[in-house]
């Protein structure tokens, strides 16, 4: 009997950062290799990536890292781990470009080369498994399922799908595949949850294409659209629109022309003409009904984008008048406040506002329908749900029991858990490191929750900074306390508590150099507390206090 584990190191009870990793007797399968985006809360953090500790302790073992498709949530901490284990990474041939702009962004791994393009033909045959693939439909092209094939049964890996009997070419489900594969047997399925809790159907593409035509064939003035630069199904039927009612397309927005570029280049993205895109600095060659602006960003960024249109403070564009801000982006449930107050704004800038969802549910992920359809495809014989908060996983497996599993053949894991292969199912045996770390610049895990805390306090309540200097040997102050704050009081106004602090600091270190030992910790402690007390009885805040105790020899 194979040994087998399945360890989640993201994409459980969260949105994004999908790593999952199959280990089959000695060798490491890693599939997918994403990052998140900070929540609100994660002041000043650019991205979130998944724990490598595991990875890179075991980095001999790892044959491989296999990616489905090419958003952020995919292939986004790729250069994270590369800049680890030198190991080959394998995708489609539009995923693997986009995987490269991602690498080449990071100067420690920029010159990184072992990339393969494989197809839904190609097999990989490894000491311990046999790796396969299919297509499935997702908002990207060519996005790809993943089958690590071994002696106990298939492990399949979903990857981001839904099923759509409209899609195009590039984007389309393999159904005899998929029937192939659950013909064969289905050890374990690793399935999309994100879109699990919506019973609603989902609108096919080519609805969604004609809904987008529709609203720019009624638009008198500019066109002004919120997107995901890599949702490209989105892009491509605004592209086709503009050409049909003759408008030209400026592109606007972080990495949305390089991302757009290369998969026009790849022809995964059909433009009619090179004319049709403009750059932001010709726009005003043309008539306000001549222009859609694409406001192409990373998840979020469209929305932050508008929000400087509607300010007057972005590069490009300024909304005015007459302008028709089309949002064709689903917002998360974190930014539905932000949508609010941005298109508050942008109709007092004179804009107005609508949204794709007002009509149509759109989403790139699997309803409950299609994840009851997938189950009975491949007919596995236990599933892990992944890709979604807990609410999703919890609906995913009520909809797993619907169709005949039984609660104990489904597993809701989180992330680290260790669940290796019995002769009765899966099993928990403990957990490895598996929790987030934190991006903010080149900074790379010294962002941990003390920092985002301070971080918080500071926001909230600003920072208080005590300065004096004392003479250790004669144990009397040289210089008092002088006080200096930002973002805590208006200073002019606050005068007396200032004072009040300064005098109490002075006391406190005198009542501190009278006793037998001295130490500068216990100093700078004693300095914190009694100002922290104080503070807090007389203005009910608690703001960042910074003793600076300086000594004179």
């Amino acid at each position: 009997m194979s040994d087998i584990k399945l360890i989640a190191l993201g994409g459980v009870r969260e949105n994004g950062k999908n790593l999952y990793v199959v280990e089959v007797n000695d060798s490491i399968f890693i599939l997918d290799a994403g990052l998140k985006y900070p929540e609100n809360e994660q002041l000043g953090v650019d991205e979130v990536i998944p724990n490598l500790d595991y990875l890179i302790e075991n980095k001999k073992r790892v044959q491989g890292i296999f990616l489905t498709h090419g958003h952020a949530d995919a292939i986004g901490a790729l250069p994270y781990i590369l800049s680890e284990m030198k190991v080959p990474v394998f995708g489609s041939p539009l995923t693997i470009e986009l995987a490269k702009l991602f690498v080449k962004k990071n100067n420690n791994v920029k010159k990184f080369n072992q990339f393969h393009v494989i197809d839904a033909e190609t097999e990989i045959e490894f000491a311990d498994a046999t790796i396969s693939f299919f297509k499935t439909t997702h908002s990207i092209p060519e996005s790809l399922g993943i089958v690590v094939g071994t002696d106990e049964g298939q492990i399949v890996y979903t990857g981001d799908f839904k099923f759509d009997q409209a899609a195009r070419k590039y984007y389309r489900t393999d159904l005899a595949r998929l029937t192939e594969i659950g013909r064969d047997g289905v050890l374990a399925l690793l399935s999309d949850s994100a879109n699990a809790t919506s019973h609603v159907l989902t609108a096919s593409e080519s609805e969604v294409g004609a809904e987008i035509d529709d609203v720019i064939a009624n638009a008198e003035g500019r066109v002004i659209i919120a997107a995901v630069a890599s949702n490209l199904s989105r892009i491509q039927q605004v592209f086709d629109s503009a050409a049909e009612h003759r408008r030209r397309v400026v592109l606007t927005g972080f990495d949305a022309e390089n991302i757009i570029r290369t998969a026009i280049r790849m022809k995964r993205l059909g433009v009619a003409d090179e004319k049709l895109i403009v750059k932001p600095k010709d726009m005003h060659k043309f008539e306000d009904h001549e222009l859609i602006i694409l406001e192409a960003g990373r998840m979020g960024e469209p929305i932050n984008g508008l929000q400087k249109m509607a300010l007057g403070r972005h590069r490009y564009v300024q909304i005015k008048d007459g302008d028709l801000v089309y949002i064709v982006t689903t917002p998360s449930t974190s930014k539905e406040a932000v949508v609010a107050r941005v298109e508050n704004l942008i109709y007092k800038a004179g804009g107005t506002v609508k949204l794709i969802t007002q009509d149509l549910c759109v989403s790139g992920h699997a309803n409950a329908r299609d994840l009851q359809l997938m189950i009975n495809l491949l007919q596995p014989k236990y599933l892990f749900p992944i890709q979604g908060e807990y609410r999703n996983l919890s609906a995913h497996a009520d909809l797993a029991q619907e169709v005949g599993m039984y609660p104990e053949d489904i597993y809701i894991v989180k992330r680290g858990d260790v669940m290796v292969l019995e002769k009765d199912g899966f099993h928990h045996e403990g957990s490895v490191p598996a929790g987030d770390v934190m991006i903010d610049g080149n900074a790379i895990g010294d962002v941990g929750n003390i920092v985002l805390r301070d971080r918080k306090v500071l926001s909230e309540d600003g920072i208080f900074i005590v300065a004096l200097t004392v003479n250790k040997r004669e144990k009397k102050i040289v210089s008092k306390a002088k006080i200096h704050t930002r973002g805590f009081v208006y200073v002019k106004k606050s005068r007396d508590i200032l004072q009040e602090a300064a005098e109490l600091v002075n006391q406190t270190v005198e009542n501190y150099l009278a006793q037998d030992s001295f130490d500068w910790g216990e100093l700078k402690g004693a300095v914190r507390d009694d100002v922290a007390k104080f503070l807090f009885d007389q203005t009910k805040r608690r703001p960042a206090i910074l003793p600076v105790v300086m000594e004179v020899r």
